[in-house]
């Protein structure tokens, strides 16, 4: 058998035997680690979503602790989505180095009526000590970190899933 139609048997078989489902790494990202971003406004704490409330929304699954906060997410979801894109503020908002880097979802503020999360209590106790500039600083930045694929889980220590 040729090797062309023998490669190309194989890849067809490799296709068939998945079933046609997506793969793993095609199935969106969960947002903040699966909290509920309404709750931080109508509880004022950070609360674990359920499966059965998800939606997806700007390429990432949400998740919610009741129907009703999905209702008002999906009424208006820039109004309780966490500034970029649920990624830590204090990352965003370097000025050599800026990043993506996984939320804590129990280190947050909300400034002005908007969420913002960091990556740990240091990071967030860092983020506070100069508020202002640092949402500026990472609103400027966000424009070039948007479409960066690279997200760390502690930078600079390591990328997340390493």
């Amino acid at each position: 058998m040729p090797r062309r139609l023998l490669l190309s048997l194989v890849f067809a078989l490799a296709l068939l035997a998945g079933g046609g489902s997506s793969s793993w790494a095609e199935e969106a990202r969960l947002a903040i680690e699966g909290y509920d971003p309404v709750a931080y406004f109508t509880d004022a704490k950070p609360t674990l979503g359920r499966s059965d409330t998800e939606y997806l929304w700007q390429g990432a699954r949400w998740r919610f602790a009741s129907p009703e906060h999905r209702a008002l997410f999906v009424a208006d979801p820039e109004r309780y989505a966490p500034q970029y894109d649920g990624y830590c503020a204090m990352g965003a908002a370097w000025e050599k180095d800026a990043h993506k880097d996984v939320p804590d979802p129990n280190s947050w503020a909300i400034v002005e009526g908007k969420l913002y999360l960091t990556h740990s209590p240091k990071a967030f106790a860092r983020w506070r000590e100069n508020i202002k500039e640092n949402i500026s600083r990472a609103d400027r930045n966000w424009t070039e970190l948007k479409n960066s694929t690279a997200v760390y889980n502690g930078f600079p220590n390591r990328k997340s899933g390493e």
